[in-house]
């Protein structure tokens, strides 16, 4: 077993990349565990340690391995949310090619501009990534732990896949759909690539004390249906995983379990934004509402919506995004009609085609097939859509290999 930075009091100006391994060498799935990818989000950094800590102080032998990395351990250490540019937003395949390129040319002296901050610890991290990937055994689960600038409930953000779904059910935690349709480059993306299952956590609000236990609740709940506590349960060890479970419950309070984003304020420091004050995550909000202003004037509701992460710090490309509620029965329907992999049939229907060069995307022409497109794509999990001329494109991802699944 090893260990590395268990305090949880220990100073994040001195923060090492990873903080901390625990392994007993018994099978099971890879727990990995990114926190502090924004360097003003420091809550994850504490929940993880506390994690890591009652393990080691219980010694208990568990199953597979939980593995946690500190994010932007540069930003951590001065308390922003990043120093050059946003970390979590450089992880397409596109953008890393373009750093590695970058990285070999400055490496062998080409002249070109020295990397920022952000791009070191990206490097830093695909390293570490890789590295997990490349010694697990069995599947990988990742859990990115986030905070935001306002306060309310927990939720959870997720590359749209069933494995995703079941595993973000399993924490009680509102589960948000849609958000690799409005954010480009976030981590989950590379990992969804890789067909590794991986979830991002906004545990609460920055400086509360109780994300950092929303956040360490999620991580208890995560381990707990993973299988990887049993051995030790079986030993009568004893996490209090209904306290944690009880703690998650009184911090969703009556948050709408699955929500759907239909919108996103997408900002620029020219763009002068100033979010209104008062709003909060999960905050239910009338057409016409005020929301913010900028440089062009009052920006507000379109319609009845839900606001998430409403910006009230200086940083920052997303002002806000507004979202839907989603019944449990259009969930229950897309995994039944994924399961029997309608998507295979939609080429046949009129207006859309197979990408030639990607058989995961599908082409529509909004011309031909004109009701409730995205609706039906989204359903036989085509997420991510974007426009493509006079077409639009939706991208299916990877199905996890057998090697990978959990077995459930």
């Amino acid at each position: 077993m090893t260990e590395a930075g268990l305090m949880a009091d220990a100073p994040l100006e001195s923060i090492a990349r990873q903080l901390g391994e625990w392994d007993c060498g018994r099978p099971g799935p890879t727990l990995l565990v990114i926190a502090g990818m924004h360097g003003n989000e420091p809550g994850g950094v504490h929940a993880v340690r506390r994690v890591l800590g009652r393990l080691q102080e219980l010694e208990a032998a568990t199953a597979g391995r939980l593995v946690a990395l500190a994010g932007n351990t540069a930003a951590l250490a001065v308390g922003r949310r990043f120093l050059d540019r946003d970390l979590n937003r450089g992880w397409s395949a596109a953008a890393i090619a373009g750093l590695r390129e970058r990285a070999a040319a400055g490496a062998g002296g080409a002249g070109l501009d020295a990397l920022d901050a952000e791009d070191e610890q990206q490097l830093l991290l695909l390293e570490e990534f890789e590295r997990v990937l490349a010694t697990a055994s069995g599947p990988v689960v990742v859990l990115d732990l986030h905070s935001s600038s306002a306060f309310g409930s927990p939720f959870l953000l997720f590359a749209d896949t069933i494995d995703n779904r079941r595993l973000g059910l399993s924490t009680g935690v509102p589960m948000i759909l849609g958000i690799e349709e409005t954010i480009d480059g976030a981590s989950l993306e590379w990992f969804a690539e890789r067909g590794v299952m991986a979830l991002a956590i906004e545990g609460g609000q920055h400086d509360d004390p109780a994300t950092i236990d929303c956040h360490e609740a999620v991580l208890w709940r995560a381990l707990d249906y993973l299988g990887m506590l049993a051995p030790a349960q079986a030993a009568g060890h004893d996490f209090g995983l209904s306290e944690q479970a009880e703690r998650l419950r009184r911090a969703v309070g009556d948050a709408p379990s699955i929500v759907e984003i239909i919108e996103r304020r997408a900002i620029t420091p020219a763009d002068e934004f100033e979010m209104a004050p008062g709003f909060s995550n999960f905050h239910a909000v009338a057409k016409g509402t005020l929301l913010a202003k900028d440089r062009s004037g009052e920006l507000r509701a379109p319609r009845a919506a839900i606001v998430l992460l409403p910006l009230y710090q200086s940083q920052g490309e997303d002002g806000y995004f507004l979202a839907r509620p989603v019944r449990a029965f259009w969930l229950h329907l897309a995994a039944g009609l994924r399961a029997m992999r309608c998507d295979r049939l939609v080429s046949v229907l009129p207006g859309v085609r197979r990408d030639p060069d990607d058989s995961r995307t599908i082409l529509v022409n909004r011309q031909v097939a004109r009701w409730f497109v995205t609706e039906v794509f989204h359903l036989l999990g085509f997420r991510k859509r974007r426009p493509r001329g006079d077409r639009l494109a939706f991208t299916r991802r990877f199905s996890l290999p057998e090697n990978r699944r959990l077995a459930r």
